[in-house]
């Protein structure tokens, strides 16, 4: 019978031997959520005793996690802003960069009917509501079955009866004004894709990623709807690759807003592209 120090030593090292570039936090989650353990456990009885059944649990995670399979798919969760999300092979699993569109926002923006497009989790929408008691607001995707996780995720986070969420491509079925427009769309251009982390490039959707041959396909289409539907006074905020946020501004201010921010993550790249309307 083996301990828990020494499977979590062999899960780390297979990680690393597999390219895993955290692999000593991955194993410790992983380990863990197989175990059914905490961190603090984890490592204050190392020597406790992991029978043959828990074992195979662990090595079963652990052989995804070196497949380069994301741990958020394998625990089927990922955490944002102050939230506990469900993720899965239709959406994107939110990134600490994405914090960066939530930061500009309520910053700048006073609390009022919220749209984001290209929802995926729900991440951007349920992360401002969470902050504006009073708000509510709408989740548009292209794929349904990221709608139906939007919504489970706003159900389990107690946020149901003010979070909205349809397929639909893009704003074009939309009226009405909206106080905060949020995006996160696909910008990676197309032929980058293959050359990403194996984690994204074989596991992430593609149409999540996909951004044409520049990247910027999305926000072509995307932008004229926000001009249109943002409230006067109202606040966009759009998450861009490294490298688009000057790109992006021009597009933006091409469908008649004035961009009054480009909001650095903090890796210190131009992460978020913030406009008003132009007059």
């Amino acid at each position: 019978m083996t301990s828990v120090g020494e499977i979590l030593a062999e899960a780390t090292t297979r990680l690393m031997a597999a390219g895993v570039a955290e692999a000593r936090l991955d194993a410790r989650l992983l380990v863990g959520e197989a175990l059914g353990i905490s961190r603090e456990s984890m490592f204050a009885f190392p020597e406790k005793p992991v029978d043959a059944a828990a074992v195979a649990r662990v090595q079963a995670l652990i052989d995804r996690r070196a497949a380069r399979e994301p741990v958020s798919h394998i625990l089927g969760r990922r955490g944002f802003w102050t939230l506990d999300l469900a993720v899965g092979p239709d959406i994107l699993a939110p990134r600490p960069d994405s914090e960066t569109v939530i930061e500009a926002v309520l910053a700048t923006a006073r609390p009022g009917p919220i749209l984001d497009f290209g929802t995926g989790s729900g991440c951007l929408l349920l992360a401002l509501l969470s902050e504006w008691p009073d708000a509510w607001g709408v989740g548009i995707d292209r794929n349904p079955g990221a709608a139906r996780v939007a919504a489970a995720n706003a159900a389990a986070c107690g946020l149901g009866g003010r979070a909205f969420f349809v397929a639909g491509d893009w704003g074009r079925a939309l009226i009405g004004r909206f106080a905060v427009i949020v995006a996160n769309p696909p910008y990676i251009p197309t032929a980058d894709i293959a050359g990403l982390d194996p984690e994204v490039a074989r596991y992430e959707p593609r149409l999540a990623l996909d951004g044409g041959a520049d990247g910027l396909d999305c926000y072509r289409h995307l932008l004229p709807d926000i001009a249109r539907l943002l409230a006067p006074g109202g606040v966009a905020a759009l998450e861009v690759g490294a490298g688009q946020a000057g790109a992006v501004a021009g597009l933006a201010e091409r469908a008649g807003l004035r961009v009054t921010e480009r909001r650095r993550d903090l890796a210190g790249i131009e992460r978020c592209v913030v406009a008003q309307h132009g007059a």
